[in-house]
Protein backbone atom coordinates (compact mmCIF):
# COMPACT_ATOMS: atom_id res chain seq x y z
CA UNK A 1 0.00 0.00 0.00
CA UNK A 2 1.05 3.55 -0.62
CA UNK A 3 0.40 6.52 1.64
CA UNK A 4 0.42 10.00 0.13
CA UNK A 5 0.02 13.25 2.02
CA UNK A 6 -3.34 14.68 1.03
CA UNK A 7 -3.50 17.99 -0.79
CA UNK A 8 -6.50 20.27 -1.02
CA UNK A 9 -7.31 18.87 -4.48
CA UNK A 10 -7.88 15.47 -2.79
CA UNK A 11 -10.66 16.86 -0.60
CA UNK A 12 -13.52 15.94 -3.00
CA UNK A 13 -12.39 12.29 -2.90
CA UNK A 14 -11.99 12.39 0.89
CA UNK A 15 -15.50 13.80 1.26
CA UNK A 16 -16.98 11.28 -1.19
CA UNK A 17 -15.53 8.36 0.79
CA UNK A 18 -16.70 9.90 4.06
CA UNK A 19 -20.19 10.55 2.71
CA UNK A 20 -20.44 6.94 1.52
CA UNK A 21 -20.46 5.84 5.17
CA UNK A 22 -23.27 8.10 6.41
CA UNK A 23 -26.27 6.06 5.23
CA UNK A 24 -25.07 2.94 7.09
CA UNK A 25 -25.32 4.72 10.45
CA UNK A 26 -22.33 2.75 11.76
CA UNK A 27 -19.35 5.05 11.37
CA UNK A 28 -20.22 8.71 11.74
CA UNK A 29 -22.70 10.85 13.63
CA UNK A 30 -23.35 12.95 10.54
CA UNK A 31 -26.84 12.21 9.29
CA UNK A 32 -26.65 13.82 5.85
CA UNK A 33 -23.79 14.28 3.38
CA UNK A 34 -21.22 16.96 4.10
CA UNK A 35 -19.93 19.38 1.49
CA UNK A 36 -16.37 19.79 0.36
CA UNK A 37 -16.50 23.43 1.42
CA UNK A 38 -17.58 22.53 4.94
CA UNK A 39 -14.53 20.26 5.34
CA UNK A 40 -11.91 22.84 4.31
CA UNK A 41 -11.24 24.02 7.91
CA UNK A 42 -10.89 20.36 9.01
CA UNK A 43 -8.48 19.72 6.14
CA UNK A 44 -6.30 22.66 7.24
CA UNK A 45 -6.06 21.26 10.79
CA UNK A 46 -3.76 18.59 9.31
CA UNK A 47 -0.14 18.90 8.27
CA UNK A 48 2.52 16.41 7.13
CA UNK A 49 4.81 17.21 10.08
CA UNK A 50 2.50 16.49 13.05
CA UNK A 51 -1.08 15.71 11.99
CA UNK A 52 -0.96 13.76 8.76
CA UNK A 53 -3.89 13.18 6.46
CA UNK A 54 -3.03 10.40 4.03
CA UNK A 55 -4.62 9.19 0.86
CA UNK A 56 -4.19 5.41 0.82
CA UNK A 57 -3.63 3.51 -2.42
CA UNK A 58 -3.43 -0.17 -3.27
CA UNK A 59 -2.19 -1.12 -6.73
CA UNK A 60 -2.56 2.52 -7.81
CA UNK A 61 -6.24 2.62 -6.77
CA UNK A 62 -7.47 4.95 -4.05
CA UNK A 63 -8.90 2.74 -1.32
CA UNK A 64 -9.37 5.27 1.47
CA UNK A 65 -7.85 7.84 3.74
CA UNK A 66 -6.49 8.06 7.25
CA UNK A 67 -5.84 10.97 9.57
CA UNK A 68 -4.38 11.89 12.89
CA UNK A 69 -6.16 14.87 14.34
CA UNK A 70 -5.49 16.66 17.56
CA UNK A 71 -7.39 15.18 20.48
CA UNK A 72 -7.49 18.53 22.26
CA UNK A 73 -6.07 21.97 21.58
CA UNK A 74 -4.25 22.38 24.90
CA UNK A 75 -0.48 21.77 24.73
CA UNK A 76 -0.34 18.98 27.31
CA UNK A 77 -2.41 16.83 24.94
CA UNK A 78 -0.14 17.34 21.92
CA UNK A 79 1.06 13.72 21.98
CA UNK A 80 -2.48 12.33 21.83
CA UNK A 81 -4.36 12.03 18.55
CA UNK A 82 -7.70 10.77 17.37
CA UNK A 83 -7.35 8.40 14.45
CA UNK A 84 -9.82 8.24 11.58
CA UNK A 85 -9.78 5.54 8.90
CA UNK A 86 -12.32 5.63 6.09
CA UNK A 87 -12.39 3.12 3.26
CA UNK A 88 -14.04 3.31 -0.14
CA UNK A 89 -17.03 0.99 -0.44
CA UNK A 90 -15.14 -1.38 -2.73
CA UNK A 91 -12.25 -1.68 -0.24
CA UNK A 92 -14.23 -2.60 2.87
CA UNK A 93 -13.93 -6.05 4.42
CA UNK A 94 -10.67 -6.90 2.66
CA UNK A 95 -8.16 -6.35 5.47
CA UNK A 96 -7.09 -2.87 4.38
CA UNK A 97 -8.29 -1.29 7.64
CA UNK A 98 -6.05 -3.63 9.61
CA UNK A 99 -3.02 -2.74 7.49
CA UNK A 100 -3.71 0.99 7.69
CA UNK A 101 -4.15 0.86 11.46
CA UNK A 102 -0.88 -1.07 11.83
CA UNK A 103 0.90 1.50 9.67
CA UNK A 104 -0.47 4.28 11.88
CA UNK A 105 0.81 2.53 15.01
CA UNK A 106 4.21 1.99 13.42
CA UNK A 107 4.75 5.60 12.34
CA UNK A 108 3.08 7.38 15.27
CA UNK A 109 6.36 8.16 17.10
CA UNK A 110 7.64 10.01 14.03
CA UNK A 111 4.81 12.49 14.59
CA UNK A 112 5.39 12.88 18.33
CA UNK A 113 2.38 10.70 19.10
CA UNK A 114 2.39 8.59 22.26
CA UNK A 115 -1.34 7.92 22.57
CA UNK A 116 -3.98 7.15 19.93
CA UNK A 117 -7.70 7.17 20.57
CA UNK A 118 -10.53 5.96 18.40
CA UNK A 119 -14.13 7.04 18.86
CA UNK A 120 -16.34 4.17 17.73
CA UNK A 121 -20.07 3.59 17.99
CA UNK A 122 -20.79 0.66 20.31
CA UNK A 123 -22.89 -1.02 17.60
CA UNK A 124 -20.02 -0.88 15.09
CA UNK A 125 -18.74 -4.35 15.90
CA UNK A 126 -16.38 -4.66 12.89
CA UNK A 127 -14.49 -1.49 13.86
CA UNK A 128 -14.40 -2.44 17.54
CA UNK A 129 -12.92 -5.81 16.57
CA UNK A 130 -10.37 -4.17 14.27
CA UNK A 131 -9.12 -1.90 17.02
CA UNK A 132 -9.18 -4.41 19.87
CA UNK A 133 -7.37 -6.96 17.70
CA UNK A 134 -4.56 -4.39 17.38
CA UNK A 135 -4.34 -3.94 21.15
CA UNK A 136 -6.65 -0.98 21.74
CA UNK A 137 -8.54 -1.08 25.02
CA UNK A 138 -11.86 0.45 25.95
CA UNK A 139 -11.17 3.58 27.96
CA UNK A 140 -14.70 4.96 28.07
CA UNK A 141 -18.28 4.03 27.29
CA UNK A 142 -20.66 6.92 26.73
CA UNK A 143 -24.19 5.52 26.77
CA UNK A 144 -26.80 6.85 24.37
CA UNK A 145 -24.94 10.06 23.47
CA UNK A 146 -26.05 10.09 19.82
CA UNK A 147 -29.48 9.80 18.26
CA UNK A 148 -29.46 8.32 14.76
CA UNK A 149 -32.86 8.09 13.07
CA UNK A 150 -34.56 8.13 16.46
CA UNK A 151 -32.33 5.39 17.88
CA UNK A 152 -30.05 6.16 20.83
CA UNK A 153 -26.48 5.06 20.14
CA UNK A 154 -23.58 4.69 22.52
CA UNK A 155 -19.99 5.66 21.86
CA UNK A 156 -16.87 3.85 22.96
CA UNK A 157 -13.49 5.50 23.26
CA UNK A 158 -10.71 3.05 22.63
CA UNK A 159 -7.13 3.92 23.45
CA UNK A 160 -3.64 2.68 22.68
CA UNK A 161 -0.34 3.69 24.27
CA UNK A 162 2.58 3.64 21.83
CA UNK A 163 5.42 1.62 23.32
Amino acid sequence: MQYKDAVLEDLPEIVAIYNSTIAGRMVTADTSPVSVESRIPWFHEHNPEQRPLWMVYHEDQLIGWMSFQSFHSRPAYSGTVEISIYLAETARGKGFGKAILQHALDVAPKYGVHTIVGLIFAHNLPSLKLFTDKGFQEWAHMPDVAILDGVARSLKILGYKIK
